[in-house]
């Protein structure tokens, strides 16, 4: 969705991709339940504090720029998505992981990633995890099977590789299992509270399988 003309305020609403799959399918899926805002287009380093004309005109550069046009490509829109917290909020909520990153020595490594919102609560709608490269590692669900998936679209930008191999789950908790690589690889797993927005990437590891082999005479 975009407004195309700031002077009067034009909406332009279209189907993303996903939006016109579930309409194709025709068993009456589509039913639009939430609905999620984002600034994308504004650059908030050009609010000017200095302008010599005063307060009313801090925002001007901002308020004069050109805003998006809406295209179907939900994973490239909307990066940065408003959100509505208690009025009596004091302090962005912050997620709050078990490790900073993590490293798989070898095939076959099981960890455990569960997530904790500080100042605020994702406990109902619990996380969306995202591991960018499944060639990696695998990603199941320990705890949450009953965190209903709503989210349509992934609350990240992937590149071209990361969209067609990504693993993309909504739970409470959720472990890696290391796979058995050739050679070592590095990739990303992002974690979004559903509720609250915070979002956090962790780097992930897999070094390289060795191989041993047994010889007899």
């Amino acid at each position: 969705m975009g407004f195309l003309n700031n002077a009067t305020r034009t909406i332009d609403a279209i189907l993303t991709k996903k939006g016109r799959e579930l309409l194709a399918r025709g068993q009456n899926e589509f039913k639009v339940t939430k609905f999620a805002l984002s600034d994308d287009e504004i650059d908030y380093t050009l609010w000017d504090v200095t302008h010599p004309n005063g307060s009313n005109y801090y925002g001007q550069i901002i308020e004069a720029m050109p805003v998006l046009e809406a295209f179907p490509d939900e994973n490239q829109i909307m990066r940065y998505k408003l959100v509505t917290l208690p009025k009596a909020t004091t302090k962005m909520p912050v997620l709050q992981l078990p490790a900073s990153s993590l490293t798989f020595s070898t095939a076959g490594i099981t960890d455990t990633i569960t997530p904790n919102t500080l100042n605020a609560s994702d406990a109902t709608a619990g996380y969306t995890f995202i591991l960018h490269d499944s060639s990696l590692a695998n990603m199941v669900v320990t705890s949450g099977q009953s965190v209903p998936n709503q989210g349509a679209t992934t609350p990240v930008f992937l590149d071209d590789d990361d969209l067609t191999n990504n693993i993309t789950v909504v739970a409470r908790s959720v472990s890696i299992i290391s796979r058995a690589l050739s050679t070592a690889k590095t990739s990303q797993i992002t974690i979004v509270g559903n509720e609250t927005g915070a979002t956090y990437t962790i780097p992930i590891t897999v070094r390289a399988t060795v191989s041993t082999t047994t010889s007899t005479s």
